[in-house]
């Protein structure tokens, strides 16, 4: 026996957490019974996500992927705009994504059927950095660089501190790039907006330590092992 949230993570349906928000929403069904939160299943249950058998699979898999502008982090049905799933059509497994990164940016972001890794890639407990490269309008100054680096007071709370660094200040733009490790919404844009900087381009290019690398946008690679366990560490 185990936890139907565990068994719909090894199905590659969500990671644990996410897992539990689909049996409070009563998506799921165990032998045609509506799901509680606390139940477990063996191998001879029937579990069903949305009407449609749920079985747990062998092979795990995570991916890196350059999501472009204008792509959803979502697997809802019914969502008429493009997700990032979509890319993953010819992949015979039910892969979700790892985290968000919202519709206007681009750039990393991880697709798996592994419940377990996605947990430790987002839950709070475990840190990890996430590094991105933005254009925004203005000179960002010195004195803007040392508030962010010692975190400045968003509406949701003080954020921690980041990493900056400037790349370049040209025709009344500036490129630089920003390391964080927390995932509130549009983060680094209101980081930026703060001091009223527009974010013109903003391009997610690390995620612990597994980076972007050459990939273009629409592209994805398949990490090995090794890249996967460092990941975790």
């Amino acid at each position: 026996m185990m936890r139907l949230q565990k068994y719909l993570a090894d199905a590659g349906v969500a990671s644990r957490r996410k897992s539990e928000e689909l049996i409070v929403a009563g998506r799921v069904r165990v032998n045609g019974v509506v799901a509680t939160i606390g139940c477990s299943v063996s191998e001879t249950d029937l579990v069903e996500l949305d009407g449609q058998a749920v079985y747990p699979t062998g092979e795990r898999v995570v991916y890196a992927f350059y999501k472009p502008k204008s792509v959803i982090c979502s697997s809802a049905e019914g969502e008429d705009r493009v997700k990032a799933t979509d890319y993953f059509k010819d992949v015979p497994l039910r892969l979700y994504t790892v985290g968000r990164l919202d519709y206007d940016s681009e750039g990393l972001i991880l697709v798996t059927n592994d419940g377990e890794f996605a947990e430790r890639m987002t839950h709070p407990r475990y840190i990890k950095e996430k590094a991105y490269r933005a254009l925004c309008t203005g000179e960002v100054t010195d004195t803007e660089v040392r508030r962010l680096r010692n975190g400045i007071e968003l509406d949701d709370g003080f954020t921690a501190p980041a990493k900056v660094r400037i790349n370049s200040v040209k025709n009344g733009r500036t490129d630089l790039t920003l390391v964080i490790h927390e995932g509130r919404n549009r983060q680094v844009r209101r980081m930026l907006a703060y001091f009223g900087h527009d974010t013109l381009r903003l391009c997610r290019i690390r995620i612990g330590s597994i980076t972007l690398g050459d990939l273009k946008a629409g592209e994805r690679r398949l990490l090995t092992r090794e890249e996967i366990g460092d990941a975790l560490r």
